[in-house]
């Protein structure tokens, strides 16, 4: 017998399906699309370059300031409150690319403890930790 040694992954990047479903791109009727408001691709065409300039700033600024708290909570207990007002406490591991789900450790609920989850984010109403 050989033994096989076993290759590395490659992770592989998928764009969205497109509204026609076979294009890449978004839909315009989409939450996501819409949740652009203002800055979403038709408008641009006819907003002020310097407030959307800003905006798109802000949001920067937004979307850094979250994923280095999501760092900040690696490996600390942090509460979360969960839809029905049911309220349990974790250790933070990790999340995955699109902050869809949320991987903890000694997850502390109402009908015990469970050594590793996955938390949905879309399950949870807020999240607190102590820094």
């Amino acid at each position: 017998m050989q033994a096989s040694t076993m290759k590395m992954p490659v992770a592989v990047v998928r764009l969205p399906r497109g509204p026609d479903g076979t294009s890449r791109g978004f839909d315009p009727s989409s939450p996501r699309f819409q949740a652009l408001g203002p800055s979403s691709l038709f408008s641009k065409v006819t907003a002020n370059a310097a407030e959307l300039e800003r905006e798109q700033q802000g949001r920067v600024a937004l979307r850094e300031r979250y994923l280095r708290s999501l760092l900040a909570m690696v490996g600390r207990p942090v509460s979360f409150t969960m839809y029905e007002k049911v309220s349990v406490t974790a250790l933070f591991g990790a999340s995955d690319i699109d902050v869809l789900n949320f991987q903890v450790s000694e997850l502390q609920t109402p009908l015990g403890v469970q050594k590793e989850a996955v938390l949905r984010c879309s399950d949870i109403v807020a999240y607190s930790f102590e820094l």
